[in-house]
């Protein structure tokens, strides 16, 4: 049961986190204003899948890959991060960490 609530926790903290983030398209008439975004989905994917189905490989190349990936999010321009609360910013992080740590040892220690 407490690995439910660190599910529905964690979860919840991602819902208030994620309130203050939008992700934008746009075009461009020239290819090279592009690949950021396009290397971003590439180098996720990537991460995503190395992490997944091949994680004693590539398990630090996929936490690179990851990492590389929300760097060229930002260097698109396609994120846009709307003020925050500190009040909201500590509710989601409280329920993240709680979650989190619901789920790996599935109590909270004070």
């Amino acid at each position: 049961m407490s690995k439910l609530l660190g599910v529905a926790l964690l979860i919840l903290g991602i819902y208030f986190l994620g309130q203050n983030i939008i992700f934008a398209t746009h075009y461009s008439p020239y290819f090279w204003r592009d690949i950021p975004a396009g290397g971003s989905v590439l180098a996720i994917m990537g991460g995503i899948i190395s992490l997944l189905f091949f994680p004693r490989q590539t398990g630090n190349l996929g936490w690179i890959l990851l990492g590389i990936g929300a760097v060229l999010v930002f260097l698109s321009g396609g994120v846009i991060l709307k003020p925050t609360s500190l009040w909201n910013f500590f509710i989601a992080f409280a329920a993240m960490a709680g979650g989190f740590r619901l789920i790996t040892q599935g109590r909270l220690r004070f």
